[in-house]
């Protein structure tokens, strides 16, 4: 592991739909055991960089590496062997089966009989699901099935998480505890966030890159970027200076 070399780094990223520019010359570093937040506006272009980070689409133009070595054009299930695991907005969990079973067949795949028992343990307690670990996933509430599945990504032993509007549909008191395990995972993983939830920014960011019209628009603290005038004009739907 070489401290100067960023765990991600995409060098001018362009992806176009015919005519329509999704991403345009996005270049982001991103370092080890990082937090960051990813906020802009519906078709800002937050989730068509994270396909394009985990393979799901390929870049029109531009690089992508982790840990120095070129991603680029890879398939999804290549990325995810070299350490990038993803959490989408809607729960991919196998509601017929119990919390245990969904994170132990994520847990299989990486690891030997032997050590996959006290992984899912270990998964479980991060998780905040011990006391559920024989529920039916498909009893569970929203926020706890989403809880499932950070968990089955956790599994897949994933060096960076990518977790797409993971407070989304959330009651207050399920948000607060997203965070917490967030911040918990962060303490071993970076992590990058997708949300539209500033309060849920607030809980847990660090860095925040700000996107707008396919572009990174700014990037600082939080604070910073909560008082910039062109950062709240684009939440609020005003026209932003260039």
């Amino acid at each position: 592991m070489d401290p100067l070399v960023p765990l991600l780094k995409t060098e001018h990223l362009t992806m176009r739909f015919g005519g329509v520019v999704a991403n345009d010359d996005v270049s982001f570093t991103l370092g080890e055991m990082e937090l960051r937040c990813l906020i802009g506006p519906n078709g800002a272009g937050k989730s068509t960089f994270f396909k394009m980070l985990t393979g799901q689409l390929i870049p029109t133009s531009g690089t992508i590496a982790f840990r120095g070595k070129p991603v680029t054009g890879l398939q999804s299930h290549q990325i995810a062997r070299l350490g990038i695991g993803i959490k989408t907005q809607v729960p991919n969990v196998f509601n017929g089966l119990s919390v245990r079973e969904n994170i132990w067949l994520s847990a299989r795949r990486k690891t030997t009989p032997k050590f996959t028992g006290p992984l899912v343990d270990e998964i479980l307690e991060k998780i905040r699901l011990t006391h559920l670990a024989g529920a039916t996933v498909g009893q569970l509430s929203h926020g706890q099935r989403q809880w499932v599945e950070i968990g089955t990504v956790l599994a897949g032993d994933p060096e960076l998480i990518l977790l797409d509007e993971p407070a989304a549909g959330m009651t207050d008191e399920e948000t607060h505890r997203t965070a917490e395990i967030i911040r918990e995972i962060n303490k071993t993983r970076a992590i990058v966030v997708v949300e539209h939830d500033m309060a849920f920014i607030k809980m847990i960011a660090r860095t925040v890159t700000v996107f707008h019209q396919g572009r990174i628009m700014m990037e600082d603290g939080i604070d910073a970027v909560l008082a910039d005038r062109r950062v709240r004009d684009v939440y609020l739907g005003k026209k932003v200076a260039a």
